[in-house]
C-alpha cells in the first residue's frame, strides 16, 4: 500500500491507529495470561502449604481415624495440584486440551499425574564417600555434585513433551550410574528419598536408592500417558502417536512391576501397576479403532470397511454401541459387494449356544430384510448410548468442559437420526433381535519399553574412573608414583585392555618387578597425567616417548573384598603411596555397625531381593580376579 504524502504528515501515520489497536489487543491478551499464571502460582503455593500441614499431621498422629481423614485430604490436595499444574502447562504451551486443529470431538483419555518429591542434598554423603572409599578430595567434585542436583531439580517439573521424557530418562540413567559406582548391598547413601503417592498424595520415604529409581520410572510412564492424552486423535497420525505413547506407558509400568517389590506407596504396588498397565493397553486399543475411523464427512460406503470398524469397536469393550452402529451402516448404506467378498455370519457375529448350523453370508440379500436388521442394530446402539448418558449423569463432573458427555451425545444424535431415516409410519413388524458382534482387531497393541537409552549421557562422576574397577564394590590400594626406567629388554611388563590399562604380566628380575609393579595392577597415571580412561595405544605411546629417562607410573592393586568400609568408618582407604587398607579384624578388634548403614529396605529391585542378607561383618570372600574392562558389563539396572 502506497500512502499519499501530505504536508501535515498525516498520511505517514494513517494506519497507526489500526496497528496500535492490534498491539493493544495483544498486550491485553498477554496481560490476561500473565495474570492467570500468577493466580495459578498462588493457588499452587496455597495447596503446597496445605499439603505440608496435612503431611505433618499424618506423620505425627497415631489415631487411625485421623490418619484416614488426613489421607483423604491429601488425596484432594494432590488432585488439585495436578489440575493446576496441567492448566499451567497448557497456558505456557498455548495448548487447549479440549481443542485441536480438527473440529472432531474425541473421547478424553485418562492421564496420570506425576509423583512429586522434595529437594535433596547429595553433597554431604557423596563427598564423604569419595573421600573415604575413593581416596580423593570430595570437595574437588563440587561441580559434579551441583550438576547432579540441578538435574534432579529440573526433573521435578518436566515439560509435558519429548523434552520432559529425555530429562527424566537422563536422571534415571544417572541413578543407574550412582547405583553401580557408590552402592553395595550392605551400604546406602544415608539419604532419605521423599516421594508423594501419585494417586492419593500420601507421603512415603526410604533410604533405598531403588525407591528413587522406581519413582522416576513411574513418572516416565505417567508422562507418556499425558503425552498420549494430548494428541489430536481425530487424524490417523495423531491416533498413531497416542497409541505409541500408551504402549510405552504400559511398558514402563510392566518393567516397574516385574523389577520392583515391597513398594511403600500404593501407586507402585503390584496390583496398582497391573491395573495401570491394563488401562493403558485398553486406551491403546481405542486408538487403533480411532485410527481406522474416518471423519464423519468422509464416512466409508464400503461394507467390508464398516464391518471391520464394527469388529474393531467390539474389541474395545466399552464401544459396543458404536459396533452396532457400524453394522447398521454396513447393512443400510454399504455399497453392494459380491457374495464371495463378504465374511460369513459366524466370522462377524457371536452365535447363540443353541445354534450350530452355518448361517451363510453376513448381509441379507433383500433390501427390506437388511433395513429391518439395520434398525435392530441401531436400536441396540441407541439403548447403549442412552444408558451411558444415564450413568454419566450419576458421576461427579471434575472438569468444566466434559468431553465425554459431548462425545456420547454426538454419537447418540447420529444414531437417532439414522434410525428416524429408516423408520416408516406403516412399519408394524417387530424388529428382530440384533446379534452380538464378534470382537476382532487387525492390530493388537503390545506393551513397548520406554526409550531409556535416549537420555543416556556420560556418567557425571566419570572422573573417578571406569566402573569396572573404581566402584564401591571393589577395594584397592594406590601404589606410586614409582619411577620406571627402560632396561635392555624394555620395561619388563606386558599391557592389555583399555580404560584402565591392565598390567597383564611382569617379567621376573625386570625393571618393572624391581619397581614393585605386579600382574593385575591397573595404570592410573603416567608422568603425572591421569590415564584411567586412556586406551592401550595411548599408554604405550606415552611410555615409548619416555626414552632413557624413564617414566613415572601410578597404579592401583585390587584387594580381597574382606570388608567394605561404610560411611561411618572414618579410616582412610588409601594410606599413602604404598599404604594398605587395614580392617578392624586385622587389628583384632570389633567396631559397632555404621550409623549410616540402613536396615533392610522395604523396597528392592528383584535381583537384589534374591541375594542373601547376613548380619554383622561380611565373611571374607575370594580375591577379585582382574579382567580386561572390555569383558565386563555395566552393573547398573536394567
Amino acid at each position: 500500500m502506497i500512502l499519499e504524502e501530505r504536508p501535515d504528515g498525516a498520511g505517514a501515520g494513517e494506519e497507526s491507529p489500526r496497528l496500535q489497536g492490534c498491539d493493544s489487543l495483544t498486550q491485553i491478551q498477554c496481560g490476561q495470561l500473565q495474570s492467570r499464571r500468577a493466580q495459578i502460582h498462588q493457588q499452587i503455593d496455597k495447596e503446597l502449604q496445605m499439603r505440608t500441614g496435612a503431611e505433618n499431621l499424618y506423620r505425627a498422629t497415631s489415631n487411625n481415624r485421623v490418619r484416614e481423614t488426613v489421607a483423604l485430604e491429601l488425596s484432594y490436595v494432590n488432585s488439585n495440584l495436578q489440575l493446576l499444574k496441567e492448566e499451567l502447562e497448557e497456558l505456557s504451551g498455548g495448548v487447549d486440551p479440549g481443542r485441536h486443529g480438527s473440529e472432531a470431538v474425541t473421547v478424553p483419555m485418562i492421564p496420570l499425574g506425576l509423583k512429586e518429591t522434595k529437594e535433596l542434598d547429595w553433597s554431604t554423603p557423596l563427598k564423604e564417600l569419595i573421600s573415604v572409599h575413593f581416596g580423593e578430595d570430595g570437595a574437588s567434585y563440587e561441580a559434579e555434585i551441583r550438576e547432579l542436583e540441578a538435574l534432579r531439580q529440573a526433573m521435578r517439573t518436566p515439560s509435558r513433551n519429548e523434552s520432559g521424557l529425555e530429562l527424566l530418562t537422563a536422571y534415571y540413567n544417572q541413578l543407574c550410574f550412582l547405583d553401580a559406582r557408590f552402592l553395595t548391598p550392605a551400604r546406602s547413601l544415608g539419604l532419605f528419598f521423599h516421594w508423594y503417592d501419585s494417586l492419593t498424595g500420601v507421603p512415603a520415604q526410604q533410604r533405598a536408592l531403588a525407591f528413587e529409581k522406581g519413582s522416576v520410572l513411574f513418572n516416565i510412564g505417567a508422562l507418556h500417558t499425558q503425552i498420549g492424552a494430548r494428541q489430536d486423535r481425530s487424524c490417523t497420525e495423531g491416533a498413531r502417536r497416542a497409541m505409541e505413547a500408551f504402549q510405552r506407558a504400559a511398558g514402563a509400568f510392566s518393567l516397574l512391576r516385574e523389577n520392583f517389590s515391597h513398594a511403600p506407596s500404593p501407586d507402585m504396588s503390584a496390583a496398582s501397576l497391573c491395573a495401570l498397565e491394563q488401562l493403558m493397553m485398553a486406551q491403546a486399543q481405542e486408538c487403533v479403532f480411532e485410527g481406522l475411523s474416518p471423519p464423519a464427512s468422509m464416512a466409508p460406503q464400503d461394507c467390508l470397511a464398516q464391518l471391520r470398524l464394527a469388529q474393531e469397536a467390539a474389541q474395545a469393550e466399552y464401544f459396543r454401541s458404536l459396533a452396532h452402529y457400524h453394522v447398521a451402516m454396513a447393512l443400510c448404506d454399504g455399497s453392494p459387494a459380491t457374495e464371495g467378498e463378504l465374511p460369513t455370519h459366524e466370522q462377524v457375529f457371536l452365535q447363540p449356544p443353541t445354534s450350530s448350523k452355518p448361517r451363510g453370508p453376513v448381509l441379507p440379500q433383500e433390501l427390506e430384510e437388511r433395513r429391518q436388521l439395520g434398525k435392530a442394530h441401531l436400536k441396540r446402539a441407541i439403548l447403549g448410548q442412552e444408558e451411558a448418558l444415564r450413568l454419566h449423569a450419576l458421576c461427579r463432573v471434575l472438569r468444566e468442559v466434559d468431553l465425554l458427555r459431548a462425545v456420547i451425545s454426538q454419537t447418540l444424535q447420529r444414531s437417532l437420526a439414522k434410525y428416524a431415516e429408516l423408520d416408516r409410519e406403516d412399519d408394524f413388524c417387530e424388529a428382530a433381535e440384533a446379534p452380538d458382534i464378534q470382537p476382532k482387531t487387525h492390530q493388537k497393541p503390545e506393551a513397548r519399553m520406554p526409550r531409556l537409552s535416549q537420555g543416556k549421557g556420560p556418567d557425571i562422576f566419570h572422573r573417578l574412573g571406569p566402573l569396572s574397577v573404581f566402584s564401591a564394590k571393589n577395594r584397592w590400594r594406590l601404589v606410586g608414583p614409582v619411577h620406571l626406567t627402560r632396561g635392555e629388554g624394555g620395561f619388563g611388563l606386558t599391557l592389555r585392555g583399555d580404560s584402565p590399562v591392565l598390567i597383564a604380566a611382569v617379567i621376573p628380575g625386570s625393571q618393572a618387578a624391581a619397581a614393585g609393579l605386579k600382574e593385575g595392577d591397573y595404570i592410573v597415571s603416567v608422568n603425572g597425567q591421569p590415564c584411567r580412561w586412556w586406551r592401550h595405544a595411548e599408554v604405550v605411546t606415552e611410555l615409548k616417548a619416555a626414552g632413557e629417562a624413564g617414566a613415572s607410573l601410578q597404579v592401583v592393586s585390587l584387594l580381597p573384598s574382606s570388608r567394605l568400609p561404610s560411611l561411618g568408618d572414618r579410616r582412610p582407604v588409601l594410606l599413602g603411596p604404598r599404604g594398605l587398607l587395614r580392617s578392624q579384624r586385622e587389628h583384632g578388634c570389633k567396631t559397632p555397625a555404621s550409623t549410616w548403614a540402613s536396615p533392610r529396605p522395604l523396597l528392592n529391585w528383584s535381583r537384589k531381593a534374591q541375594q542373601g542378607k547376613t548380619g554383622g561383618c561380611p565373611q571374607p570372600c575370594a580375591p577379585v580376579k582382574p579382567a580386561p574392562p572390555s569383558s565386563l558389563k555395566h552393573p547398573g539396572w536394567p
